[in-house]
């Protein structure tokens, strides 16, 4: 694999695991249907990705996960789990996609970048749905769960299709949460 091929792969794999942040297994269906048909090349130990079971599997668990984001009290309860679970997946996405390095890099490179990722973008939106929750009595979660549903489709797709401008909207999104959380910490009488 020549540099910008790998290039490439971290750009799919960054992409994809903030796909995971809002959504935990729909990146995952997206990187085993590419897989499936080929469109991407999958790292030799996860080439089970892309078999016809893995998409079938991974397209039960989507919906599923789609839908229990819509239950009122689920939701708050899938987030609980969903941030650990996001970490794992940010880290598998990564693992999956990028290839012909150094184990040591590969490894860093997923827990880094895949799982931190997913788990930065998972913790903001679970923050925002709990937020949702406490200011609405939970009548604007539906409205959270579509919005990180589409995020995560877009995301997704961009990633498999055009992978730097997904790895730069993923850069615009950290960059966003990073200002939103600086606001709130100066707002913060106690943190001064």
């Amino acid at each position: 694999m020549n540099t910008i091929e790998v290039v490439f792969s971290v750009f799919l794999g960054v992409g994809l695991a903030a796909a995971v942040g809002f959504r935990v297994f729909l990146p995952l269906l997206v990187l085993s249907i590419a897989g499936f048909y080929d469109f991407i090349p999958l790292n030799e130990s996860w080439e089970w990705a892309g078999s016809l079971t893995a998409v079938i599997t991974l397209g039960v668990a989507t919906l599923v996960e789609i839908f229990g984001y819509y239950i009122p009290w689920f939701d708050n309860l899938l987030d609980t789990i969903a941030v650990p679970l996001a970490a794992a997946a940010g880290t598998a996405v990564m693992m999956a996609t990028v290839s012909d390095l150094s184990p040591v890099v590969t490894w860093a490179l997923a827990i880094i970048a895949g799982g931190g990722t997913a788990t930065v973008i998972k913790g903001s939106s679970s923050a925002l749905r709990l937020t949702s929750s406490a200011t609405t009595g939970g009548m604007a979660n539906p409205v959270v769960a579509t919005v990180e549903t589409g995020s995560s489709t877009v995301m997704s797709l961009l990633s498999v299709f055009i992978a730097p401008l997904a790895f730069g909207l993923v850069l615009l999104i950290l960059f966003g949460i990073f200002k939103f959380y600086k606001k709130l910490r100066k707002k913060d009488p106690s943190s001064a």
